[in-house]
């Protein structure tokens, strides 16, 4: 007795890769539909791709135009600025304990008062002349008057105003042997040029050094006790003048900087990455369409494909079989009766 497997056949017709064939799926060609929805999606990726690129590059080519306008700003402030006759502290700085604007940057003042010549403090990492290490030369100034050309009492009296008087070069080591020359004694008036002050420096530096000019940190290097302006001054000139110079200080730069090429470049990137990821897209879908095409001709020329046979029934069967044995009786029917002859 033979065991049938579900599908009807015998247990020993089956070969010996049926078995280990049974759980792999058959490979199904790819259609026509297929390839052209694969398409369609490249279309789609580089469509979205090229807007995100787009975006990207017109924010960064704002963030480069904005700061080539702040930088336009400031160079026009310097400009206003830096050439200007000076005037009274006072006319300029009316609430010491308020921030400098910076409309008012570079506004070049005169006061009078008296420096605390043991009290200089030095400004570490701060750039000087190109290709020479230095120290700006941070010295508080005990004002007597910041209205020196104006008739009546003595304004602000007892306030501090930190000058930067010019810098130093370094000393052996970078922290020692540094010679700074002594500030003008007694009573001078100070012609300066105004800066708002910066904020305080959470970096440590050795006594005497700061790391920002910070009014409030540069007294208490100084150890210095006193109500600093907020703003502080660059030196232009002193009267009388000190017996030792120190370096000039470097007049503020007026160079716009490359923001503005910088920001016409993101956006020709911007402008260029839309158009290319825009054309390949649009070839991905050309071709989606041609594959439909050609899927819609092999259609028309073949509409219907032939229909498998069906097998034949029962009664069919029956019924040739009685037309055949129908014919074998007529065939022998007919040769007794030539045989009775």
């Amino acid at each position: 007795m033979s065991l049938l497997h579900e599908d009807g056949t015998a247990a020993g017709d089956r070969g010996p890769t049926d078995d280990a064939g049974a759980g792999a799926a058959p490979a199904v060609p790819l259609t026509a539909g297929d390839l052209r929805a694969a398409a369609r999606r490249r279309a789609v990726g580089l469509v979205v791709l090229a807007v995100a690129v787009a975006l990207t590059c017109t924010f960064l080519g704002r963030w480069q135009w904005h700061r080539h306008v702040a930088r336009d700003a400031a160079i026009a402030v310097v400009e206003a600025n830096y050439a200007a006759s000076p005037v009274d502290l006072a006319d300029v700085v009316a609430d010491p304990d308020a921030r400098l604007p910076e409309a008012d940057a570079w506004r070049s003042v005169e006061v009078r008062g008296r420096y605390v010549a043991d009290a200089a403090v030095l400004l570490r990492n701060r750039p000087v002349v190109p290709g020479t290490p230095g120290y700006h030369v941070l010295v508080p100034l005990v004002v007597q008057d910041a209205a020196p050309g104006a008739f009546g009492a003595p304004v602000d009296a007892g306030r501090v105003l930190v000058v930067d008087r010019g810098w130093v070069p370094t000393g052996a080591d970078g922290s020692v042997d540094v010679d700074v020359p002594a500030p003008p004694a007694g009573d001078v008036t100070v012609t300066v040029r105004l800066r708002p002050g910066e904020p305080a420096s959470a970096r440590s530096a050795p006594d005497g050094q700061v790391q920002a000019i910070s009014p409030a940190q540069v007294l208490a290097a100084a150890g210095v006790d006193g109500e600093p302006y907020a703003a502080y001054g660059g030196l232009v000139r002193e009267v009388p003048g000190a017996d030792e110079p120190l370096g000039a200080l470097a007049a503020p730069s007026t160079d716009p900087g490359s923001h503005l090429s910088y920001a016409f470049q993101w956006w020709v990137f911007a402008l260029g990455g839309l158009v290319a990821f825009s054309v390949a897209a649009r070839r991905e879908w050309a071709a989606a369409g041609a594959l439909g095409a050609g899927a819609l001709g092999e259609a028309a020329a073949d509409p219907r494909p032939p229909r498998p046979r069906r097998a034949r029934g029962r009664d069919e069967i029956d019924e040739d079989a009685e037309i055949e044995a129908q014919q074998r009786r007529d065939l022998q029917a007919q040769a007794s009766a030539m045989r009775s002859r």
